[in-house]
């Protein structure tokens, strides 16, 4: 079992077969993942190829994770909360600006991603839209985006299984409305 502290990131192989297990040990908190090919990084994840194909903007259990290739990366075989977010991007520096009105420095997950996805040569410009994990967001009639507290309880997970050989990219979420105001670990395990 691997922790993610509060507010950072990990950054790993999965090789094709590999199951990763993430787990909101305490209940409410996001993980935002991002995957890349381990053999040639310019592939990586898509939300628009992956909301196309799937045909659903709920992505759960039995679902694929697809790449800007068309190529499918990873396939949820558990969901336990069955609620994730696909449309948002990784909280980052700006986010913190625009929606929060903070000027000071604040931990984000584009930061957390770039920071430990560069030991693979994965610079910031590349991070995608990251899939996020237990993130709760509601839209109304009219379209309208919230962010909503997490519907995930201690020890939920979601099981995905690489459908190639991966580099993952994954936070324990530094935003406020994300995490209903507070800031937890996740657990993650790599599983044969």
């Amino acid at each position: 079992m691997q922790i993610i502290k509060k507010q950072s990131g990990a950054a790993f192989k999965l090789k094709k077969g590999q199951k990763l297990k993430v787990i909101d040990a305490h209940g409410e908190q996001v993980s935002d993942m991002v995957l890349f090919n381990a053999k040639d990084q310019r592939e990586k994840l898509s939300s628009g190829k992956t909301l196309d194909f799937e045909e659903s903007i709920l992505i759960s259990s039995g679902n694929f994770l697809w790449s800007n290739r068309s190529n499918k990366m990873a396939e949820i075989l558990e969901d336990t909360n069955g609620r994730n977010d696909f449309l948002l991007a990784p909280c980052s520096p700006e986010t913190f600006k625009v929606m929060y009105n903070y000027d000071a420095y604040h931990p984000s997950c584009f930061e957390n991603l770039y920071t430990s996805l560069e030991k693979f040569e994965i610079e910031p410009d590349d991070i995608p839209t990251a899939f996020n994990i237990f993130m709760n967001v509601q839209f109304d009639k009219n379209g309208k985006i919230s962010v909503e507290p997490p519907l995930s309880k201690a020890g939920d997970y979601v099981l995905f299984e690489a459908k190639i050989d991966l580099i993952v990219g994954l936070t324990a979420c530094s935003a406020e409305d994300s995490n209903n105001g507070s800031f937890k670990p996740i657990h993650y395990e790599i599983l044969d």
